[in-house]
């Protein structure tokens, strides 16, 4: 039907006795109606505008409900939207694809961020991902549409952070969050493709990751190793130059006995690269040292994952240091045994590749052609690393060291 559409005929207006829908078209403006639609016992009223288009309808474009708009300002919001249609633009998909925004808040994209990344990261680095980004800390950006969160919204969050914990957790929380953005630009779900941690606040006062232990130091906390699993631990360390979790989740399958080498496999290595060590003397009699079960690793007594006690392990050690050593973190190891492989002489890019890294020699176009393991040179660096730390060790009491006495070939 046609009529012209007022406050008298839209409260006039009814549906004829066995219709569930029907429509009432304004006789002034082409286009703009009023939709009737039985709802329950009630009947509803909502006004629409649709235009047409080389002699066909459009898409109906709802603009709101009879009870809550006269008729002119319909009229009026009808008149602008048929306008736009008829320059070329979709207020319908415009209003669909602001819906579709809307249910993208930053929780909900997170949880199909992270079921994506779930195959490609390490166990402990997906742990953390879900907990800086799923946990406390962007909590306030949880319910914000993804598309809405702007810089200073990141920025508060990474100070609030930095108040309730410290600087290198609202580092380590901020670097999450720039790498969930980064892949929401790649899926084509921020419409600028701005990501909003860029040029966002940073926390300061970070402590420079440089301490490296003195001799004195690195023999301190070797002699201050137990017998037990964390003491095995740490000497590995020492001696190869791995990190924790590599030698902590190390298992009876990565060892060959009878070659005297350790494999570490690509899904447990940080750069999902494998490497292959032969290990010195003072590293394979540990090995050996330790009882065999029917579990797989050879630390740990519970997790799959091998040892856990890290936090335990490192106070019992630390007093029986008794202040021996400056405040120093189990990562020290690691940087300090590459200092001073390199300062007995160890070349950079077999240091490099003992820390199994694939950057300095093998970042870039470098990396691309040169595919060597440098097997003998790392097993040579690594034999010339035991020794020097023979020497250390065996300046002082051999009793307490347990060196392996070494034999000539």
């Amino acid at each position: 039907m046609k009529l012209k559409l007022d406050t008298k005929t839209v409260a006039g207006l009814t549906l004829t006795k066995g219709r569930s829908e029907d429509f009432a078209w304004d006789a002034e403006l082409e286009g703009f109606g009023l939709r009737l639609r039985r709802s329950g016992d009630g009947l509803r009223r909502t006004y629409i505008a649709q235009s047409r288009v080389g002699g066909r309808r459009t898409r109906r474009i709802t603009i709101g409900p009879a009870e809550r708009l006269a008729p002119a300002q319909a009229r009026e919001a009808a008149r602008k939207i048929l306008a736009r249609v008829s320059l070329g633009d979709d207020p319908q998909a415009e209003k669909q694809a602001k819906r579709e925004a809307q249910a993208q808040t930053f929780k909900a994209v997170v949880e199909d961020y992270l079921a994506d990344r779930l195959p490609a990261l390490r166990p402990a680095s997906y742990r953390l991902a879900r907990l800086y980004l799923a946990g406390p800390y962007f909590k306030p950006l949880h319910s914000m549409p993804l598309a809405s969160i702007r810089r200073g919204d990141v920025a508060t969050c990474v100070r609030a952070v930095t108040r309730a914990h410290s600087p290198a957790t609202a580092t380590a929380a901020r670097r999450a969050a720039s790498a969930f953005f980064a892949w929401a630009i790649a899926q084509d779900l921020l419409g600028d493709g701005a990501n909003p941690v860029t040029g966002s606040y940073r926390a300061g006062n970070l402590e420079a990751r440089d301490h490296v232990l003195t001799d004195v130091e690195l023999i301190a906390v070797w002699r201050a190793c137990g017998d037990d699993d964390y003491g095995r631990i740490v000497r590995l360390l020492i001696l190869l130059g791995s990190r924790r979790q590599e030698v902590g989740g190390m298992r009876w399958s990565e060892l060959d006995i009878d070659a005297g080498t350790w494999t570490l496999p690509a899904e447990r290595s940080k750069n999902h690269k494998p490497l292959t060590v032969t290990l010195p003397p003072a590293a394979f009699e540990i090995v050996k040292s330790v009882p065999r079960t029917t579990r797989d690793q050879l630390f740990g007594s519970y997790s799959p994952k091998g040892f856990g006690a890290w936090d335990e392990g490192k106070r019992a050690l630390d007093e029986r240091l008794a202040g021996q050593v400056q405040p120093w973190k189990l990562h020290d190891i690691r940087r300090s045994v590459a200092t001073k492989m390199a300062d007995i002489g160890v070349q950079p890019h077999i240091i490099e590749q003992i820390l199994n890294h694939v950057s300095g020699h093998k970042a870039g176009p470098a990396g691309i052609y040169n595919k060597s393991s440098y097997e003998r040179e790392v097993k040579a660096a690594l034999a010339q690393w035991h020794d020097h730390l023979r020497t250390l060790v065996e300046g002082g009491e051999r009793k307490v060291v347990n060196f392996p006495q070494q034999t000539a070939s």
